[in-house]
C-alpha cells in the first residue's frame, strides 16, 4: 500500500529540508571560523649546548624563542618545534590554527609567542605549552599573510607588530593604517589606542628607550613622531634636520627585528643631505642614536649598510670590514682579510655576522674585529650560487634566506628561492651577549 499523493509531498519536502539542514550545518562546520589550539605534551625542553656551525636547512624560517624552542608561520598556523638545534624540522610540539583569518605577524619576548591576525585579532600563546595566554581585539594590517613560502618576513621582520620595554615590564606594540594599540605583554591588557591620520603615516619600530617610531607625513614635510610604548602619549615630534618631502626610515641595533632598535638611518629617496652640517653619507643619509628622548646626530651610522651593534657601527666597504664609534665617526678597526662580496647579514648584542664571497658565515666582536667563529655556510653538498635574503640572529643562532641569483623579487617562490630548503640555521660563537 503506497503513500498518499499529499502526505508524499509532505514527506519529500520534511526531507528535502533535512538534506539543507545538514547541507547548511556541514558547510558551517567548514566555513565558519574556527580555532585550533594543539597544546604540548610533555616537559619543557631542555636548554642545549649546540655545537658551533650548520644546524640544518628548513623549507620554512624558524624564529628561535627562549633559546629551547623553534617558532614558524604560514598562512593561518603558528607553531613550534624541538629540539631547538635539531638539524630537520620535527613534530610541532605545540600547535596554534585560526581560519579563515590569515596570520600577519609573530614577535616573541621571554616565554610568550604573539600573533597577529588579519582580522585584527592579538592572540599571546604560552611557549611552554602552547596554550592560549589571552586574546584581544587590535588594528587589523592592511593585508594578511606575506611571509612567501619561508615565513621569514611573518616571523623575521613582522610588519606593524613590535615589542618595547617600558618603566611596568614588555609592551607589545601594533601599528595600524587608522590605529595604534598598547598592549600588556603578561596581561593581555590594552594600555592605550589612539586614531591617527590615514594613508600618511609609516610604521618605523621601537627604541630602546621604550619609545614608539612612525613617519607623520600627515602635515606636509616628514616628522618622526615618539609615543611612549607604555601610555601612548607624544614625547617627540621631530624633523630630520635638512630633509626633503620623501625619506626612508630605517631602524638598526635592533634586538630583534624592529623593536628596541639602537639607532635610526634618514635618507632621501632622491638622495641629497638630510642633517645638514658636514659631509653626508655615501647616499646623503644620516645616522642618529635614539636611545634616549630625543635623536642624537651618529656620524658612525652615515654610510648606507652600516649596522649598528652596541656602540659601535660596523659596514663594509669595497670587500674591507670598517668599525666605527657610532657616535663620532671615528675609525676603531678595520679587516681587510675577508675578500670581494662580503656583506654584513645579521647581528646581535655583541656579534656581527659577515658572509663572505665565498659563502663563509664570520662572526666577530665589533669591540675590536676579533674573530669568534668562522665557518662554510652550507649544508650537505649545497652549492653556493645563491644570493643572502633576509638574515635574523639571536641566541647565537644565524638564519638566512637564500635567493636564486640574480634575485627577482616579483617572481614566483621557485624563481625567487634558490632550493626548495632556501633557509639555513646556524650557530655561531656560544658567548654572544657576554
Amino acid at each position: 500500500m503506497g503513500i498518499p499523493k499529499g502526505r508524499r509531498r509532505i514527506v519529500v519536502a520534511v526531507a528535502a529540508l533535512l538534506v539543507a539542514g545538514l547541507a547548511a550545518a556541514t558547510v558551517y562546520r567548514v566555513l565558519a571560523p574556527a580555532e585550533v589550539v594543539t597544546l604540548a605534551r610533555g616537559e619543557r625542553p631542555p636548554a642545549v649546548e649546540p655545537e658551533v656551525g650548520p644546524v640544518g636547512r628548513f623549507s620554512t624560517a624558524p624564529l628561535i624563542v627562549d633559546g629551547r624552542l623553534r617558532v614558524y608561520a604560514t598562512t593561518r598556523q603558528v607553531w613550534a618545534d624541538e629540539p631547538v638545534d635539531d638539524r630537520q624540522r620535527n613534530t610541532p610540539y605545540w600547535s596554534y590554527r585560526r581560519w579563515p583569518a590569515q596570520l600577519s605577524g609573530v614577535v616573541a619576548a621571554g616565554t610568550t609567542v604573539v600573533s597577529r591576525w588579519s582580522d585584527g585579532r592579538l592572540v599571546a600563546l604560552d611557549a611552554d605549552t602552547g596554550r592560549v595566554a589571552w586574546q584581544v581585539d587590535a588594528p587589523a594590517p592592511q593585508e594578511g599573510y606575506t611571509g612567501r613560502r619561508t615565513g621569514a618576513g611573518t616571523v623575521w621582520q613582522p610588519p606593524g607588530l613590535h615589542t618595547a620595554t617600558g618603566p611596568g615590564g614588555t609592551v607589545v606594540l601594533v601599528v595600524g593604517d587608522r590605529e595604534m594599540q598598547g598592549t600588556d605583554l603578561v596581561t593581555g591588557r590594552q594600555l592605550w589606542r589612539v586614531d591617527v591620520d590615514p594613508g600618511c603615516r609609516t610604521d618605523v619600530g621601537t627604541t630602546v628607550a621604550g619609545l614608539l617610531a612612525t613617519l607623520d607625513r600627515c602635515a606636509g614635510g616628514p616628522v618622526v613622531e615618539f609615543r611612549d610604548a607604555t601610555s601612548g602619549a607624544v614625547v617627540e615630534r621631530w624633523s630630520p634636520p635638512g630633509a626633503g618631502a620623501e625619506v626612508i626610515v630605517t631602524p638598526t641595533g635592533c634586538a630583534t627585528a624592529r623593536s628596541n632598535c639602537g639607532g635610526l638611518r634618514i635618507a632621501e629617496t632622491g638622495g641629497g643631505d638630510p642633517g645638514g652640517g658636514g659631509a653626508a653619507g655615501e647616499d646623503g643619509g644620516r645616522g642618529w642614536l635614539v636611545d634616549g628622548r630625543s635623536p642624537v646626530a651618529a656620524l658612525g651610522l652615515d654610510r648606507a649598510g652600516t649596522v649598528l651593534v652596541g656602540e659601535v657601527g660596523v659596514s663594509v666597504i669595497d670587500g674591507t670590514v670598517v668599525a666605527r664609534s657610532a657616535l663620532t665617526g671615528d675609525e676603531l678597526w678595520r679587516r681587510v682579510d675577508l675578500g670581494p662580496g662580503t656583506t654584513v647579514v645579521a647581528a646581535q648584542p655583541g656579534r656581527v655576522h659577515l658572509l663572505t664571497g665565498e659563502k663563509e658565515l664570520v662572526t666577530l666582536d665589533p669591540a675590536d674585529g676579533v674573530e669568534r667563529s668562522r665557518f662554510r655556510f652550507t649544508v650537505g653538498r649545497d652549492g653556493t650560487g645563491w644570493t643572502p635574503g633576509l638574515g635574523y640572529a639571536a641566541d647565537g643562532y644565524v638564519g638566512l634566506e637564500r635567493l636564486r641569483t640574480p634575485v627577482d623579487a616579483a617572481g614566483d617562490d621557485q624563481r625567487y628561492y634558490a632550493m626548495a630548503e632556501p633557509v639555513v640555521l646556524a650557530v655561531v660563537d656560544r658567548g654572544v651577549g657576554e
